[in-house]
């Protein structure tokens, strides 16, 4: 079946506003750009805990998030933070970002459409100089060349000191990338998710 124009049109409209079933969504952008995606199957609610389990959400002003997708931790870091601080979500798939912002209606989320490499910029455009903590699960392994280390470097500048680069990847490969830029760095493994996922807490040293 062939769809018209304004039928195409409104079901990207019908995205957009953050309806429909978010696992179609989900897939529809691991179609859309394979290599920006993780998993087509979202992080268990155990993995999401145990990433989020080292912040210290009283003391975090604006914690930012690289490819959330359908939101699958967003509402789990919304329900932790104060009322007075940010989440910035940075997507290059403008569908998850229109679905995003239409699915949370809080006023504490900035969901932009936009490279992880360019978050200094991004976090200045909105009047951030720094971040507390940056949360990503994008795929460091399978990212273009050059990518991976230019997200890493923008990230460890952009953490404010005693802040954390929070990773959870399916391949160990993401040590490359994170080794020049932190010093130090805790590990874990998490067998409760699909795949089983290797959890990174990259810390900022105090200046």
């Amino acid at each position: 079946m062939t769809l018209s124009g304004e039928q195409v049109q409104a079901s990207r409209a019908f995205a957009r506003r953050g309806t429909g079933n978010p696992f179609w969504h989900f897939l529809r952008g691991f179609i859309k750009h394979p290599v920006m995606v993780g998993s087509i199957i979202p992080s268990s609610k155990t993995l999401i805990d145990r990433m989020l389990d080292p912040v210290d959400w009283a003391n975090c002003k604006l914690f930012v998030e690289y490819g959330p997708g359908v939101g699958t931790f967003t509402q789990h870091v919304l329900d932790r933070m104060t009322p007075d601080a940010t989440l910035l979500t940075i997507d290059t798939n403008d569908d998850f970002t229109g679905y995003l912002n239409g699915k949370f209606r809080d006023s504490r989320l900035q969901a932009v459409t936009g490279s992880a490499a360019d978050v200094r910029q991004i976090m200045a455009d909105l009047g951030f100089d720094h971040a507390d903590y940056i949360l990503s699960g994008l795929p460091f392994s399978t990212l273009p060349p050059g990518v991976g280390p230019a997200i890493a470097a923008a990230t460890a500048d952009a953490l404010r000191p005693g802040g954390a680069f929070l990773v959870y990847q399916f391949s160990p490969k993401v040590l490359d990338f994170l080794k020049p830029n932190f010093e130090r760095i805790d590990r874990a493994f998490e067998w409760v998710n699909i795949p089983p996922a290797q959890l990174f807490w990259c810390w900022k040293d105090g200046e």
